[in-house]
């Protein structure tokens, strides 16, 4: 299963927010070189939670709040994590093929995951990894 770079711009708000359209992983990845702009992190973070605590929590994970304050654009580093979690929704939206249901999957502790809530592991590129394998084996019907 490849990067489906247009889905995750979409979970990224779409050409409004990121300021042009991409539609290719070596457009995504330049733009997260050149530091995506904060209302991503905002479209991201929305798409994954249902109450504003839980929106900050996350949101606040991956930028400190004072940071964010001072800032238009993400850096290259914050840029990449958003694009981790931005990548994994795309993923289990795929995989579900229903939004709810997918953000059911994320934010509940996973057997498979020892207990982990998806959505937690994406703060680590190997946590990412390990819902990513997990998401490839639900789509293609293999032994988790």
């Amino acid at each position: 299963m490849t990067i489906n770079a247009a889905s995750v711009a979409q979970v990224m708000g779409g050409e409004r927010t990121l300021g042009h359209r991409i539609g290719t992983v070596t457009e995504l990845r330049r733009a997260m070189e050149t530091g995506l702009p904060v209302g991503v992190l905002d479209q991201v973070v929305r798409h994954v939670t249902r109450d504003d605590r839980s929106a900050a929590d996350l949101k606040y994970r991956i930028v400190p709040q004072t940071t964010l304050r001072r800032r238009s654009r993400l850096s290259a580093d914050e840029s990449q994590r958003v694009e981790r979690i931005a990548r994994l929704i795309a993923l289990a939206e795929q995989v579900w093929e229903d939004r709810e249901l997918a953000y059911e999957f994320l934010s509940s502790a996973q057997p498979q995951l020892d207990g982990e809530r998806p959505i937690d592991l994406a703060r680590s590129d190997l946590g990412t990894r390990q819902v990513e394998t997990l998401l490839m084996k639900l789509e293609y019907a293999l032994p988790a």
